[in-house]
């Protein structure tokens, strides 16, 4: 459970993280949609964090513009409403980009739905390539497929470009055993183990993700991203979060 210390083992600088950012991250305060403001900080933080050493890959998601899952529970094929999804997750991938290249660092926007006019195809061997120039990566429209959320992107690129951890922004300071916003005596955990999410059913990420870096020992961190300069605390090991991996 909850102790002093900020992070056990893993506390050092990361070479190589994919950070996965929740389209929802992008609303700031409103209710849908993408707050540039917002939208900036995030990306200084990014490129704070690059400038520190750290090679950036992101996958982000598109809740803030369109969810898939609720345009099916609405009568929508689950297809056709997960390919919107992908879309949406694209303008966010976009949106970000410009955000970095305003601060004069170099990003690519890769996306597993081709749309050449606007961003690469996704190329394992080139967005390793981009990440060793100093390149920060964005990985847009999921895996490409249906019935996969973006968690399991996440899971599925970090592994594939050789991460050294995957960082999963959220609103709240690690994962605790119950809702903190419901339950004021919610307890945080300082680490778990893969095994312990899914028997737990903590939801961190979905069960598909989870078992996809259990498979291959890819470490989670979840932490606050809502807090000022918490990107780059994580990247640099002295985030306070939870920590995700085969043995806690």
């Amino acid at each position: 459970m909850e102790t002093d210390s900020v992070m056990t083992s893993e506390a050092r600088p990361l070479r190589r993280v994919l950070i996965k950012l929740s389209g929802e991250v992008f609303m700031g305060s409103g209710e849908y949609g993408i707050d540039p403001a917002t939208a900036d900080r995030i990306a200084q933080e990014l490129v704070d964090s690059h400038r520190n050493g750290t090679q950036i890959a992101v996958v982000i998601g598109g809740g803030n513009i369109f969810r898939g899952v609720q345009g099916a529970s609405r009568g929508m094929d689950r297809s056709t409403a997960d390919y919107i999804g992908m879309l949406a997750t694209v303008i966010n991938a976009l949106t970000l980009q410009a955000a970095i290249e305003k601060h004069n660092v170099q990003s690519r926007v890769q996306s597993a739905i081709p749309i050449q006019a606007l961003c690469e195809p996704y190329i394992r061997r080139r967005a390793v390539r981009h990440l060793e120039k100093g390149r920060i990566v964005i990985f847009a429209a999921g895996t490409g497929n249906p019935f996969f959320t973006t968690d399991t992107a996440a899971a599925l690129r970090a592994n594939e470009v050789g991460a050294d951890a995957i960082l999963k922004a959220t609103k709240v300071d690690g994962v605790y055993d119950r809702d903190p916003k419901v339950d004021p005596d919610a307890e945080r955990f300082e680490s778990l183990t893969f095994r312990e999410v899914l028997n737990r059913d903590l939801r961190v990420m979905d069960a598909t993700a989870i078992s996809l870096c259990r498979e291959n020992r890819m470490p989670i961190f979840v932490f606050d991203m809502t807090v000022p300069g918490n990107i780059v605390a994580a990247t640099r090991g002295d985030a306070r979060g939870t920590w995700i991996k085969e043995q806690a």
